[in-house]
């Protein structure tokens, strides 16, 4: 009788619960151990790491870029940049409000949101370079994921000790003294959550308002909230996420692999140098054995917890502390620096072969990375420096085509709107290419004037509005559609113009 799906699932479930004993011959250990992998659970829990503090010249870079990154955004919103009577003064602000974006001198519109994409073109080329010649400097050295961890550990370290007292403390049942310390460190954590989260929405609007505001009670709840989020995400993240992170929700250890190639400078192990290795006692001789005396102080240091020895993981995001514990420990049993090095894999068969290394920066990917940052840099200084600080933008009246007078002639109804981008109100004057001269135009609630005396003001860094009524005599145009060229001329000599058409009957 054919068996159903539930019965052979059942059957293969008792299979694996109780093996069929081993006849006579069959080697018993084997069948014990097929036996535990089937019953070992298919997911490992995670296994917590505890980085031992390290000091090295690796470290001291590593302090050096968290101060000055953590120092750059806490303190850019706070860096003033005077543009003129009226205009925020903050240096970098994206104004919600006003729909657009402070960079120092520059300011950004929302119609200008392509130099937004050329600036991640910009980073993203950049990233691609950096990678290809010095591996995931990023990650190990830049990234917020990095920075705001290397600040909790540093904490977690001053409050609960180094890696062998947080080991203990962990394992030690609960008392007073325990709670005082996990107490005193996840508060500080959400101190530092919080003033990240603070921070942040200091960038979208005026600092200073800002910061009274969220104390005072008077910001809105988009204020609150996006400090909430922050501060959750950071402590989160930073906390207790921390490697897995980099391992589990970062997509870039996977890319990586496409921008490595033989010369990028990455942490590596000299295992020509290195293996056999083993224990080894003082005064021993290293005569047919390696400089490595497996004394895992890598490991112990290493943020994601992998041992650098076995070769380039996905985990290592190259902050290069093992370099700096396994040189400590060279200089201790008087071997030579850098068994882990930061250094290429075609200098390290080099070395292997008893050559002199070399570096090759120039080769053709970075070539051609450098060539696209060249590229796109210059497509952006370019719309810098061409842009104007006026735009026209014309829009045609199409709930009617055009409206027949009563004299015969053809009207047509337009809005303009002028942006004026300076600090300054202005007057523009009109011009409109295309009309007969017998045509007449006025603004709604103003006379008619003629098209090359029109007048149109616009008050500072704002778009100024009218509704613009044209009027031709039905004699005098040439065919239903009569091509224009709307344009308007700043005091400053700047000129913008727009093309549209002008609607009649047909001949």
């Amino acid at each position: 009788m054919a068996h159903t799906l539930d019965d052979l699932a059942s059957q293969a479930q008792a299979e694996v619960r109780e093996p069929t004993p081993a006849a006579p011959g069959v080697d018993r250990e084997a069948v014990e151990s097929r036996k535990e992998q089937k019953e070992s659970p298919l997911y490992q829990g995670r296994v917590w790491v505890y980085p031992k503090a390290v000091s090295g010249t690796f470290r001291r870079v590593k302090w050096a870029a968290l101060i000055v990154l953590l120092g750059l955004y806490w303190g850019l919103p706070w860096v003033r940049w005077d543009r003129g009577p009226g205009a925020p003064d903050q240096a970098l602000m994206i104004d919600m409000a006003g729909r657009r974006a402070y960079f120092f001198g520059i300011e950004i519109w929302p119609q200008e949101v392509y130099f937004l994409t050329g600036i991640l073109i910009l980073a993203a080329f950049g990233l691609f370079l950096a990678t290809s010649l010095f591996g995931r400097l990023w990650c190990g050295f830049a990234c917020p994921q990095t920075v705001w961890t290397d600040l909790f550990m540093w904490v977690e370290r001053r409050i609960e000790g180094d890696r062998a007292a947080r080991v203990r403390l962990d394992k030690q049942p609960w008392s007073a003294a325990k709670l005082r310390k996990k107490a005193a460190k996840h508060g500080l954590w959400v101190l530092i959550a919080l003033a990240t989260g603070g921070a942040w929405i200091l960038y979208f609007g005026n600092a200073p308002d800002v910061l009274t505001g969220v104390f005072t009670g008077n910001a809105g709840f988009t204020a609150y909230f996006f400090i909430g989020l922050f501060t959750f995400t950071t402590y989160l993240l930073a906390g207790g996420a921390r490697e897995q992170v980099c391992t589990y929700m970062c997509p870039w250890p996977r890319i990586q692999g496409a921008l490595f190639d033989q010369d990028t400078l990455a942490v590596t192990y000299e295992r020509w140098r290195g293996e056999p290795r083993g224990p080894a006692k003082k005064g021993q001789s290293f005569d047919g054995r390696g400089d490595c005396i497996d004394c895992k102080q890598c490991v112990a240091v290493c943020p994601t917890g992998i041992d650098i020895r076995d070769g380039l993981q996905l985990e290592c995001i190259g902050c290069a502390l093992c370099v700096d514990a396994c040189n400590d420990v060279m200089a201790r049993i008087g071997r030579p620096r850098n068994l882990i090095t930061y250094d290429s894999a075609r200098n390290i068969e080099l070395r292997e072969r008893g050559h002199a290394p070399r570096t090759r920066i120039v080769r053709p990917r970075t070539l051609i990375y450098v060539a696209l940052l060249a590229l796109v840099g210059s497509v952006m200084l370019a719309g810098l420096m061409t842009r104007s600080a006026t735009d026209l933008t014309i829009q045609r009246d199409r709930s009617a085509l055009f409206v027949t007078l009563s004299d015969g002639g053809v009207r047509n109804t337009y809005t303009v709107k002028i942006h004026n981008k300076t600090n300054y109100p202005q007057l523009y004057t009109l011009h409109v290419d295309g009309l007969p001269r017998s045509a007449e135009a006025w603004v709604v609630g103003r006379s008619p004037e003629p098209l090359d005396q029109m007048l149109l003001a616009a008050d500072p860094d704002t778009v100024a509005e009218y509704t613009l009524l044209v009027a031709v005599p039905r004699e005098d145009l040439a065919g239903a559609s009569t091509d224009l060229a709307f344009a308007v001329t700043s005091e400053f000599g700047e000129t913008a113009r727009h093309a549209t058409v002008f609607r009649g009957p047909e001949p």
